[in-house]
């Protein structure tokens, strides 16, 4: 069996790779691909796997990765706006590669959620299944380590602003995904599945606050704001108008609670409980 992994000089490729090569996978049953030659030739060098450069706008570049391959590990790709078309080459490339199984990562509740990002998460979950091919869609929730940033901006004003109200979020740090990924690939009985992964607890702003005082030594209070208020703010900092608008959104969507659902699938699947909050993001600031 080869298994072809996408975004694999992202952090949640390179992860799903270390895991896989943890439970036992040869290097050689994978493909490594990603847009950077330079970063696939240093994981080659660490890990042994077998690297392929590739661009989701580039179909050439998918036909020859994924030629004779069985599985494909479909990481989504980074770039809001214009992933439905390059989903589509991708999903398109997987049908002509003869791929067997697709794993994708998508987004929560994808095909309910009002979230902003789910749509096109949606949309590649539709031309998946419209190929007849096996699929997993793993509707991965917030990582953790999406959060560095608040925390720094945090701890150099001493306070969390955010416009999130009370909404909570079930993160789990980018590992408890990638393992989820790394498990759903070498073991059977996941086709045609789709799981909700989120971690264990859903944690407020309050809580978020908690964490980020413990990690700085200090008090750092949540400041919840109204969207305007957010957006004054936002745009006080020098974000363009297109960047105020979707963090109001997110923020908007956290405090609807698009968020906070915990199905207890993540930990179930790695078979231990995602890591906490704290933990996580102690992590992420010490990698």
């Amino acid at each position: 069996m080869s298994v072809v992994v996408t975004g694999a000089t992202g952090h949640l490729g390179r992860l799903t790779i270390q895991h896989l090569l943890e439970r036992g996978m040869q290097a050689s049953e994978i493909i490594a691909t990603g847009r950077s030659a330079e970063k696939l030739a240093e994981l080659a060098a660490a890990s042994g796997v077998a690297t392929a450069v590739i661009d989701y706008t580039q179909p050439e570049t998918l036909d020859a990765a994924f030629a004779g391959a069985r599985t494909l590990m479909f990481v989504s790709g980074s770039e809001a706006g214009q992933r439905i078309e390059q989903h589509r080459n991708v999903v398109d490339a997987a049908v002509r590669a003869g791929i067997s199984r697709i794993v994708y990562t998508s987004a929560p509740r994808a095909d309910t959620t009002t979230l902003i990002l789910a749509p096109e998460h949606k949309a590649t979950e539709e031309m998946i299944r419209q190929t007849g091919i096996s699929f997993t869609f793993l509707r991965n929730n917030w990582y953790t380590e999406n959060y560095v940033g608040a925390f720094k901006q945090s701890r150099a004003s001493g306070t969390y602003l955010a416009s999130v109200g009370d909404g909570r979020v079930a993160s789990a740090s980018r590992t408890d995904y990638a393992e989820a990924a790394a498990v759903v690939l070498t073991e059977e009985g996941h086709e045609n599945t789709v799981y909700e992964l989120s971690g264990d607890v859903a944690w407020n702003g309050n809580e978020l606050a908690a964490a980020f005082s413990r990690l700085a030594g200090s008090d750092i209070p949540y400041a919840p704001v109204t969207p305007e208020g957010h957006a004054d703010v936002l745009r006080s900092l020098g974000l363009d108008q297109g960047s105020v608008g979707f963090v109001v959104r997110l923020d908007g969507d956290t405090r609807e609670g698009t968020l906070a659902e915990t199905s207890g699938d993540l930990s179930r699947l790695i078979g231990r409980p995602t890591t906490p909050l704290l933990e996580g993001l102690r992590q992420a600031l010490s990698a």
